[in-house]
């Protein structure tokens, strides 16, 4: 009878890391429809072949190494066939597979519009295959940073991934959104910047939709069980804070624009329920609703402060919002969790943001150098006037619209 309670188990917490994993995936049509209504109908089919590829390229590559500099899973996942003492190992790949996807998905809208699409194919390739790896490692698996310290041992954690996916995404394109530059037209000579709109509002708001639903895999099943009344609670708990705090993160963000500017803005109403979101990713498991709430509305005021400061002040052209959301906000994240988790410092939060960033950052911006001398990184100024749908994939999203 216990034998067959203990199978049971096993089947459902390998059953519920596989959903959890397939809404996490689903996060891939979300930042695509996203970053399509983002920007001009000119670039939406190279956009578009961005994120098939880089998901693609991610689930590839993971399973080739990833994987196995994280956790051990064996090259080419040699050691993953056997069946764990709680779930499938191999749930367990496909579950963290599509995190890896997630965090290259970030950097796809940040270098919209002017980058080389095989370039950043390359990038893909080593970001997901190494760079992230190596701080997945330091991190969720524990293992020591270059055998110095420990993050675990100096009070850090990042439950579902607010630095350690989020963060690093945003350290990524904010290095490669360096390398490349601004967009052509975006700023005057004067230093003043002009708004180029994205071509479809929709499209942006059905893809914020897929992404907040694709949350709660990526949330809930961070719980790693479901086979118990405990984990199940939990479970629950995690969906409703999540919930709460990107609903939180919509409302802090209309309010702000609406108090600056004097009317809404949809685009910042978006960005503010995606760093709801991304706000309460490190810790959705300690927070009551409440808490959560406020957590979620900190992030949707802040995304609106940083999209408006890097745009106009540091000149960072970010087509998306990418860097800020996933960036600012989850530095935010990582330093909430103290707010309600008393196991966890804010100097191991520190530690931990620190960490990742100088590791992505630097690794980063070396690997998109090398692209630039070797390969180019950013399509010509006639090939961007034209738009990358032409230039990068030969065809146009659409064209009964555009002739």
């Amino acid at each position: 009878m216990e034998n067959t309670i203990l199978e049971m188990q096993f089947a459902l917490d390998t059953f519920y890391f596989l959903m959890m994993g397939a809404l996490v995936m689903w996060m891939a049509a979300g930042f695509s429809m996203l970053e399509a209504g983002m920007v001009r109908s000119k670039n939406t089919a190279e956009i578009l072949t961005k994120n098939i590829g880089l998901f693609a390229i991610a689930c590839t590559t993971y399973m080739v190494y990833g994987y196995d500099l994280m956790y051990g899973g064996g090259i080419l996942l040699d050691g993953i066939s056997g069946a764990g003492e709680k779930y499938s190992n191999a749930s367990d790949f496909f579950f963290q597979v599509v995190f890896v996807a997630t965090a290259m998905s970030i950097v796809s809208g940040a270098v919209a519009e002017r980058m080389k699409l095989f370039s950043f194919f390359a990038f893909a390739v080593v970001f997901t295959g190494i760079i992230y790896p190596m701080e997945g490692a330091w991190t969720w698996a524990g293992e020591a940073v270059f055998g110095l310290y420990t993050l675990g041992d100096l009070g850090f954690a990042d439950f579902a991934g607010s630095g350690i996916v989020h963060m690093a995404g945003a350290a990524a394109a904010l290095a490669g959104v360096i390398v490349l530059g601004a967009r052509k037209g975006k700023y005057n000579k004067d230093g003043s910047s002009n708004a180029i709109p994205g071509a479809n509002m929709p499209l942006a708001t059905l893809g914020t939709f897929i992404l907040w639903m694709g949350w709660f895999g990526f949330n809930g099943g961070s719980v790693l069980a479901m086979a118990s009344k405990e984990s199940a609670n939990a479970v629950a708990m995690v969906f409703l804070n999540t919930n709460a705090a990107a609903a939180g993160g919509v409302i802090a963000a209309l309010l702000l624009v609406k108090l600056l500017w004097g009317k809404a803005d949809l685009t910042m109403a978006l960005n503010g329920a995606l760093a709801g979101l991304v706000a309460i990713t490190a810790g959705p498991d300690t927070p009551t609703a409440l808490e959560a709430t406020l957590i979620g509305g900190v992030g949707g005021i802040l995304v609106v402060i940083s999209i408006s400061v890097l745009d106009k002040v540091f000149k960072i052209d970010d087509p998306v919002g990418a860097i800020s959301v996933h960036g600012v906000v989850g530095l935010w994240g990582l330093l909430a969790v103290p707010l309600t988790n008393s196991g966890v410092s804010f100097t191991g939060q520190l530690a931990g943001a620190g960490t990742i960033f100088v590791w992505v950052f630097g690794t980063s911006l070396v690997l998109w150098l090398v692209l630039k001398a070797i390969m180019g990184v950013r399509i010509s100024e006639e090939e961007e006037y034209e738009g990358a749908d032409i230039a990068e994939c030969g065809l146009e999203a659409y064209p009964e619209f555009t002739k």
